[in-house]
């Protein structure tokens, strides 16, 4: 194990003392972490360098185990729970929330409006492709795939291939003859 790779089981070790990290886990330099302790990480979780974590008002992040992060993630939970499953593996630069902001009020700034938290669950054994946005609200089933710079938000079933800007099924897994069908995009 080289030397940098060491340095991140030590931060590893030093977060556990602060919140719940399961060893072995191991941990790049962050970005920005807030709220720390409502954070929680299996075991043998990886998070390369460059994340940024953000908590706010009762929201928590729980990452499961033998999950692994590449580098420049941004994970934000406001008000809830925001659930990454076990053995999903998520690519470089990729966003994830569970909460958005209203826009009703016309002349008052985005930023300045009511937030609005939603259910956003990555299922176990996902693999979320480089530089894609998950929306609140969104909602994957176990073993799904999400293609490259795709833009997810919704509720998606068990083994399926997402893609696209807005994501949409292009593949579902048929267990009776066993292979990836392709779903009719007209429908």
């Amino acid at each position: 194990m080289n030397l940098s790779k060491s340095m991140w089981g030590l931060r590893a070790i030093v977060y556990s003392i602060f919140t719940d990290v399961q060893m072995p886990s191991y941990i790049g330099k962050p970005i920005y972490i807030r709220c720390l302790k409502k954070i929680k990480l299996g075991k043998r979780v990886r998070i390369y360098p460059g994340i940024r974590a953000e908590v706010e008002n009762d929201g928590s992040i729980v990452i499961g185990n033998n999950t692994s992060i590449g580098q420049g993630f941004h994970v934000v939970a406001y008000g809830s729970q925001l659930v990454i499953g076990k053995d999903v593996t998520i690519s470089g630069n990729v966003f994830i929330t569970n909460c958005d902001h209203t826009y009703q009020i016309i002349n008052k700034s985005i930023l300045e409006q009511p937030i609005i938290e939603k259910t956003t669950i990555i299922g176990d054994n996902c693999f979320i492709g480089y530089g894609v946005a998950i929306l609140a609200g969104t909602v994957l089933g176990k073993q799904c795939i999400v293609g490259a710079n795709s833009v997810v938000c919704g509720e998606f079933s068990d083994y399926c291939i997402i893609a696209g800007n807005p994501a949409r099924i292009i593949r579902k897994y048929n267990p009776e003859n066993e292979s990836w069908e392709k779903v009719d995009s007209k429908k």
